[in-house]
């Protein structure tokens, strides 16, 4: 019998609680995200003329050591493409609760942007839709 708790092919295994140093919330009270909710991050050089610094670049990124390899994935994939909440937690396999916590410790410094879907009881009616149809064809 052997002595190890996990397949050698695994790796280390880190627990969930210690990606997020025990917190099951985020700090930002804005961060209550969607599982739809739509994460972006800009590319370097992206940001308005105004602002010299704009985005961080890789290089800044890594040097910054406040930021775990995990908040590093999800920046560095936000800026590919904007994913959703869901999308990040499958690709990045963690849980979505340590997926949540993590965009909001990366909306607090700055290095995301999140988009939340319109809420039903905000889109436009049906009935509404199909009149402005029918007054186009009429057109």
């Amino acid at each position: 019998m052997t002595d190890h708790w996990f397949d050698d092919a695994a790796g280390p295994v880190v627990r969930p609680y210690a990606m997020t140093r025990g917190r099951t919330r985020s700090s930002v009270v804005a961060a209550q995200l969607d599982l739809i909710a739509l994460v972006l991050s800009d590319e370097p050089g992206a940001g308005p003329e105004d602002d010299p610094e704009g985005p961080p670049t890789e290089d800044a990124l890594l040097a910054d050591h406040s930021l775990s390899p995990e908040h590093l994935d999800i920046v560095l994939r936000c800026r590919r493409s904007a994913l959703s909440v869901a999308e990040l937690a499958a690709e990045l396999d963690l849980p979505v609760g340590v997926v949540r916590v993590l965009i909001g410790d990366l909306l607090e410094a700055g290095l995301v942007r999140v988009t939340r879907p319109v809420p039903p009881a905000e889109l436009p009616d049906e009935s509404i839709l199909r009149e402005v149809i029918n007054g186009l064809r009429a057109l």
